[in-house]
């Protein structure tokens, strides 16, 4: 059985603030887009809405490289928001802004999602980190989105970075899903006996006018409908960018690990939607903190030791991918926290030192701005 490729691709979403005001950008000037793609070259574009923009990695053969490219593509972005009084944040939410206020991007696809999704989609105020893994082969992408689903909530809680919603402390580590859910043909994606199965399913949604392609199922891993990948799209965007890479690594590991059980005739137990949810639900409200269900043995288990079981399982993949560092960084996350541990550890810390909640949120938004360009 040929090895796939297991090249990664990496995209990022930021949020566009005003320095001074730490107010989500709603109209940033053209020349600033335009200056983004004359230094990138086909790597930056505009999002859904015109407070974000979206940057792409080259195909990278190894996370390292991934990482290089990354760092020029937040460099770049950040040095031209600069020179217009403006920064990117790299957070799956703003802390205080009003998703009323947002305009789409002025693109003949993003009126179209505005006129179909409606009240739903003017909320996507959330920002996402995807990877993409190649996978060449159409029969075992759909095998491994089977399987991959199960470890698609340990990865959400390494990434959570949206606890503040229109100012408000929400009680989750990652709100971006209770937004993001609301549109239709999100979450886990179905089970598939094979690609022709998948490819009916989808034909039958092209052909009744539903959907273009299958870009338009936002499912949490998907495969991508322009690359031989599959594309994982349920995390958080990461501030810190050692810990996008980090996430990456361990997705594109996971998949390696499943290729080599199915390369020895075994394969992950597939667990029925209804127990995978409870974890995505408890990544989504708790973050690592209260631990998920391992439903071999049912019950509740520490998320420090699933991390560390899951470490050791993709150990023999992460040697032969060279990322074995980048995978143990995993473990840094849970000694310092996500960025919504961050966000809140600084919201909190400017409450008690006397500041207002207004002026205690723009202190977070200061923190993330910081953050996003620490250690480029």
């Amino acid at each position: 059985m040929k090895e796939p490729s297991f090249t990664v691709g990496i995209e990022e979403e930021y949020l566009l603030v005003d320095r001074a005001s730490r107010e989500l950008v709603g109209e940033p000037p053209p020349s600033m887009l335009a200056e983004c793609e004359k230094r990138l070259e086909g790597q930056v574009s505009p999002e859904f809405l015109r407070s974000q923009i979206e940057v792409q990695t080259r195909v990278c053969r190894t996370v390292g490289e991934a990482r290089a490219d990354l760092v020029r593509l937040r460099r770049t972005v950040a040095e031209v928001a600069a020179a217009h009084g403006l920064a990117p944040i790299a957070s799956a939410t703003h802390p205080f802004a009003d998703w009323g206020g947002q305009k789409p991007t002025d693109i003949a696809r993003y009126q179209v999602l505005e006129r179909d999704l409606q009240g739903v989609g003017r909320r996507l105020i959330i920002c996402g980190l995807h990877v993409h893994v190649g996978i060449d082969d159409d029969e075992l992408r759909i095998d491994l989105m089977n399987q991959a689903g199960y470890f698609l909530p340990h990865l959400l809680a390494l990434s959570t970075s949206s606890p503040f919603w229109r100012g408000a402390d929400t009680g989750l580590k990652s709100y971006r899903l209770a937004v993001f859910n609301e549109i239709p043909r999100t979450g886990l994606p179905d089970y598939f006996e094979s690609y022709g199965e998948y490819s009916r399913q989808l034909n039958r949604l092209i052909a009744a006018g539903l959907i273009d392609d299958g870009s338009k199922l936002w499912w949490d891993v998907r495969l991508s409908a322009h690359f031989p990948t599959l594309e994982m799209r349920l995390t958080d965007m990461t501030t810190r960018l050692d810990d996008a890479i980090s996430i990456a690594a361990l997705y594109q590991c996971i998949l390696a690990m499943l290729w080599r059980l199915r390369r020895q005739n075994q394969r992950w137990r597939i667990y029925p939607h209804m127990l995978v949810k409870e974890n995505r639900w408890r990544a989504q409200r708790y973050g690592f903190d209260e631990g998920l269900v391992d439903f071999g043995k049912g019950e509740i288990v520490p998320y420090a030791r699933l991390l560390d079981e899951l470490i050791a399982l993709v150990a023999p993949d992460a040697a032969r991918l060279d990322c074995a560092a980048e995978v143990a960084a995993t473990r840094d996350i849970l000694k310092r926290g996500t960025s919504a541990h961050r966000q809140i550890a600084v919201y909190r810390e400017a409450l008690a030192g006397g500041a207002s909640k207004p002026d205690a949120l723009k202190r977070v938004v200061d923190w993330l701005i910081a953050e996003t360009v620490a250690a480029l």
